[in-house]
């Protein structure tokens, strides 16, 4: 590491506190995840990756298009207007960083900066429908190691996302000590954030709101979640933990 880096590193330390507040908003490199370094998400929303009908049939074109430009697009804007009126630097302060010590924010500011960061990750998360979809490689030998088997995360996975009582997501998780756990929070929860039961480093998330799925398959979030499984991109999620595992 370079004498520039480090310090420009502690001055970001000493000038990264909260207005009004001693709260120490830590840049994500402290958090010892390398992928946020080099996969940031910022809080602008960005392009989506593919067209509206590009998962259709396990994603229908309309659900698509409502979710990214009305439910998601509601979401960015709302952080927008939340770091504004928190006086955050998001020039200095990361959005990772941000969630690390969202309990020292309002719930407006959890909401929409959860809600941003989850769709954000979403949509790269998933690409046109492919048969056999699975991990190979790194991820793979990990799963394996992890959850004895790949069959066996797809149905501790697919329990978490069916069993999140009311709205929210199920994630692949990587903990501190570089494991791999699944887990689920409530409404746009991550497990970057302070307040999270299971904390680390998102993977994979699962959106489980009706709004991801309520055109297409109803009340039947366990179709949704089984048919997911072949949009999964799992070249972006090896890409996330590249060099972690």
């Amino acid at each position: 590491m370079s004498h520039q880096s480090s310090s420009n590193r502690r001055d970001f330390l000493k000038s990264a506190t909260l207005a009004g507040a001693a709260v120490t908003i830590l840049p994500s490199w402290a958090k010892g995840y390398s992928p946020l370094i080099a996969d940031p998400i910022g809080y602008t929303q960005q392009a989506l990756p593919y067209a509206y009908t590009a998962l259709e049939p396990i994603i229908d074109a309309m659900t698509m298009e409502i979710h990214y430009t009305k439910h998601a697009a509601a979401y960015t804007k709302n952080l927008t207007d939340a770091v504004t009126a928190e006086k955050v630097d998001v020039k200095q302060v990361s959005l990772e960083g941000l969630l690390s010590k969202i309990s020292g924010f309002s719930a407006k500011m959890r909401n929409n900066a959860g809600g941003h960061y989850n769709h954000e990750l979403f949509w790269k998360s998933m690409k046109a429908p492919v048969a056999s979809n699975a991990p190979s490689g790194k991820l793979a030998a990990a799963i394996q190691k992890d959850f004895n088997s790949f069959d066996a995360f797809k149905t501790q996975f697919t329990d978490a996302g069916k069993n999140r009582f009311g709205s929210g997501w199920a994630w692949l998780v990587l903990t501190n000590d570089k494991k791999l756990v699944v887990s689920s929070t409530p409404n746009q929860d991550n497990p970057l954030m302070d307040v999270a039961d299971v904390k680390g480093y998102p993977v994979l998330g699962l959106d489980v709101w009706e709004h991801a799925y309520y055109l297409k398959y109803q009340n039947r979030r366990p179709d949704y979640i089984n048919a997911w499984w072949n949009v999964v991109n799992w070249d972006f999620v090896a890409q996330r933990v590249e060099g972690l595992l």
